[in-house]
């Protein structure tokens, strides 16, 4: 490959390497949606590196066969080297008729490695037969805020649970040779207030330790192809032109191969936005020398490179080892030999029954039940049903979801699944972000003729998501008061909630009987929650986000470090969420005993071994994450009060006990020295194992 691909370089011009590290962007090659050939031959005529998403208002078949013509114009002229088409893929690749599954969020829930890798596999295998070569995922950035809109595209606030996802979804993805490419490096998500893209200003350690593990795994361990730089500054330097970040961590220390895209704009950001640049020329030459390889979604900034190069303020050095690491991409992905898809195919395999299947199976694993007062699961020919609200009759997929697929509301879901005989009542009752209380004397009255109700609540993306992020994380609208008015019917309430980040419900949870998180579940969601609601399936799902009380309380997070004073507001304590990390209920009971750790003293050799007896003392069949916590209880460095390290899911039939065994090792109990350097103190380490975060039994490890 190194061969062949500094052969192609010697070849190349100027122009043509520039074009290489430049994105042409979607409407160059479309005119009102429609493929026009005479805009895609001029756009190509020095090739490009990449193509922003233009296959995406197509069906499978047509959008396949689009595909195939621009790889023909790129093999015309100039260097005639094919093109990779990128898309967004999180939870299924957006392209016009894809299978969506639960949105990022949820899929964490599963805490389900093994599913999420075969879920990219789908998703890889989709998004390769219509011809597109890249997603722009996963989504790893860790979620300590939940006020930012996208928190439904992580997979959490846990480094170790964000890890093995992203790790898993890379893998399943990548095995279909589609390019991942893990995102945003390096943490966004994080800034003041919980706002997109912020400022933040982080110490070296609290990088190394909470936001760089993620993309560390996915370089080392899944060995992702790419990386997107992210929006934001890290005290004071833009992470699209930081060369800290981008060459000495990301290439020198982890031995990353691959090549870095930027985030759409953001290297005209940094002459836009950041003004660390005074042109958009500057902008590109600080992008590049820093270690970002190419500019999408088109290139406003790396357009002037060939002019820098001719002038010798950039040496052409420096762009022929970007050109190489986009080629070798290219490679890897088979373009030079067969650069064509089979639009057949295609059509054969995007949402087929197989696909459908796992993506209902996978949402029944996402959906968290918070809390149930005996009244779940509900019977199928209960006599009467009401189902309520914004979310009840409406479809939501979470953002950078596909479209153009068949989907099931939680009212067809419920329809589904009763009896004939049972009588079903519906009202809208309001809509998502409604002030307006008109339409709950027709819930009030559903509710009244009803034995249950159901009312399906959450958000949109009107109320969060990319550029929405929130500042109150109370249901939007009127829908507390929905809430309210419909329990004062005296008719029991079971609240569905629909949506990507943590709801606060102090103000109505003592009202209701039951609480379900559902997340955004994917395009059989409907049916996923119904077969919760009636027992088809027993809920597994654990937050993998804390939720707090209040919105005040934010930003919480369960491994925070240990505080001198108290922890206390004035109104609540201040680490005590609503539910914690790691919590899930189950319709059965688990009792957890005999926490045993072997040896009781660990001298650095071998294994430790760690087992819990876990017994299903209920009446019905149930999964159960098991969690380990660990604990340096002294360290001459600060650590967190607990740190997740492993867990596992099992099967239990009523009555049954199982011994759960794990194993650590000697990097389990390491930290970083004051050099970041990992190593181990001798001491005393507190072993925590629970069904949560919040709820363990504990006992302690001596170290020597």
């Amino acid at each position: 490959m190194d061969e062949r691909v500094k052969k192609i370089i010697r070849q190349m011009s100027i122009e043509e390497k520039v074009a290489q590290i430049s994105c042409i962007e979607r409407n160059e090659l479309l005119e009102n949606d429609y493929f026009s050939q005479s805009k895609t031959e001029k756009a190509l005529e020095n090739g490009a590196g990449q193509i922003s998403p233009v296959l995406r208002p197509f069906d499978p078949e047509t959008g396949t066969k689009i595909a195939n013509e621009i790889q023909k114009n790129a093999l015309k002229k100039g260097p005639k080297i094919p093109v990779i088409i990128h898309d967004e893929c999180l939870h299924g690749c957006m392209a016009k008729g894809s299978t969506s599954f639960p949105q990022s969020i949820g899929l964490a829930s599963s805490w389900d490695p093994e599913m999420v890798e075969k879920i990219a596999q789908i998703i890889g295998k989709e998004t390769r037969a219509r011809g597109i070569h890249q997603a722009l995922s996963p989504t790893i950035n860790i979620a300590r805020d939940t006020r930012h809109g996208r928190v439904e595209e992580t997979y959490g606030e846990d480094p170790y649970l964000t890890s093995l996802m992203a790790v898993s979804f890379i893998k399943g993805l990548q095995s279909q040779r589609v390019i991942a490419t893990p995102k945003h490096f390096a943490a966004d998500f994080a800034g003041d207030g919980g706002r997109d893209s912020s400022p933040t200003f982080f110490s070296e350690r609290i990088l190394r330790e909470v936001f760089f593990p993620a993309f560390k795994a996915s370089i080392q361990q899944a060995k992702a192809w790419s990386l997107m730089a992210a929006y934001n500054s890290i005290n004071g330097i833009p992470s699209s032109s930081n060369r800290w970040l981008l060459t000495d961590i990301l290439r020198k220390e982890w031995g990353f191969e691959g090549f870095v895209v930027s985030d759409y704009g953001s290297v005209w950001g940094l002459y836009g936005s950041h003004r660390v640049a005074d042109s958009l020329a500057v902008a590109g030459k600080l992008a590049l020398e820093a270690g970002l390889d190419i500019e999408i979604p088109s290139s406003p900034c790396f357009s002037h490179l060939v002019q820098l190069v001719k002038e010798g303020k950039v040496s052409e050095t420096v762009i022929d080892q970007a050109v190489e690491r986009i080629l070798k991409g290219k490679m890897w992905l088979g373009l030079f030999d067969n650069p064509f898809a089979d639009p057949e195919k295609a059509a054969k395999i995007c949402d087929c029954d197989q696909h459908r299947k796992l993506a209902l199976e996978s949402a029944e694993r996402c959906v968290v039940l918070l809390k149930n007062k005996g009244i779940l699961p509900l019977t199928q020919d209960i006599g009467s049903v009401a189902v309520i609200g914004p979310n009840a009759d409406e479809v939501r997929l979470g953002g950078y979801s596909g479209f153009g697929i068949k989907v099931v509301t939680v009212l067809e879901g419920i329809k589904n699944s009763i009896s004939k005989r049972t009588k079903l009542y519906y009202a809208e009752g309001c809509k998502v972000n409604d002030t307006n209380k008109a339409g709950f004397s027709k819930a009030v009255s559903a509710a009244s003729k009803a034995d249950i109700a159901i009312l399906v609540m959450g958000n949109s993306s009107e109320t969060e998501g990319e550029n929405r992020d929130r500042c109150n994380l109370n249901l939007p609208g009127v829908q507390e008061d929905l809430i309210k008015a419909v329990a004062d019917t005296g008719t029991p309430v079971i609240v569905v909630l629909i949506n990507g980040s943590a709801i606060t419900m102090t103000n109505w949870i003592d009202y209701v009987d039951a609480v379900i998180e559902a997340w955004y579940p994917g395009e059989e969601g409907g049916n996923a929650i119904a077969n919760i609601i009636f027992g088809k399936t027993n809920p597994s799902g654990k937050l993998p986000i804390s939720f707090p009380r209040y919105t005040g309380q934010l930003p919480l997070y369960y491994n925070h470090l240990p505080c001198l004073r108290t922890y206390d507001y004035v109104e609540v304590r201040g680490f005590q969420p609503l539910f914690p990390f790691g919590f899930g209920l189950s319709y059965t009971n688990f009792a957890y005993r005999n926490l045993k750790v072997t040896p009781e003293t660990f001298s650095g050799k071998g294994q430790i071994k760690i087992s819990v007896d876990i017994e299903n003392t209920g009446k019905y069949e149930g999964e159960e994450i098991v969690q380990l916590y660990l604990r340096d209880i002294v360290c001459r460095i600060i650590r967190p009060v607990k740190e997740l390290k492993r867990f596992k899911k099992i099967h239990l039939k009523p009555g049954e006990i199982q011994t759960v065994h794990f194993s650590l090792n000697e990097e389990d109990l390491s930290f970083l020295d004051e050099n970041f350097n990992p190593i181990v103190e001798s001491g005393t380490f507190e072993v925590m194992v629970g069904p949560d975060s919040a709820n363990v039994l504990k006992t302690t490890l001596e170290v020597k």
